[in-house]
């Protein structure tokens, strides 16, 4: 489900705030300016979760200080509730990757729209600002 136009209340998926951190070319500008400009947007401690699981495991450089860039970005913390993790777990096996299962169920629960360019998390009925 594609998002209508028009003012909306934003979840990052997690290559979208690495991008988005970094500046990165990946991310037009028009996505940079709505991520910037948007009153709501939110960044899942799932990814801040999948980010330190992979920095851990060395394929990943991340700053000792990521969560103070994240809030320093204006960008609010969305936490993990029981009912993003029941939701999470009766979702249809679209996606297998726990952490993408677990944002797309955030933004269902939450009625977020979901900034991804992930193509398996657009086949799930949940809105996506496509990056």
């Amino acid at each position: 489900m594609t998002e209508q136009t028009g003012a909306g209340r934003l979840l990052l998926d997690t290559h979208v705030l690495l991008w988005w951190l970094a500046g990165s070319p990946e991310l037009s500008d028009q996505i940079k300016e709505r991520i910037d400009t948007e009153l709501e947007v939110y960044v899942s401690s799932a990814s801040v979760w999948e980010l330190s699981i992979k920095q851990a495991a060395g394929k990943l450089t991340l700053p000792d200080d990521l969560i103070k860039w994240i809030r320093q970005g204006g960008l609010s913390e969305l936490p993990i509730t029981m009912q993003h993790a029941d939701l999470a777990g009766r979702l249809p096996l679209i996606h297998r990757d726990p952490f993408d299962r677990m944002l797309v169920a955030q933004a269902l629960a939450e009625r977020l729209t979901l900034v991804t360019r992930d193509g398996l998390i657009q086949k799930y009925d949940v809105p996506v600002l496509e990056a």
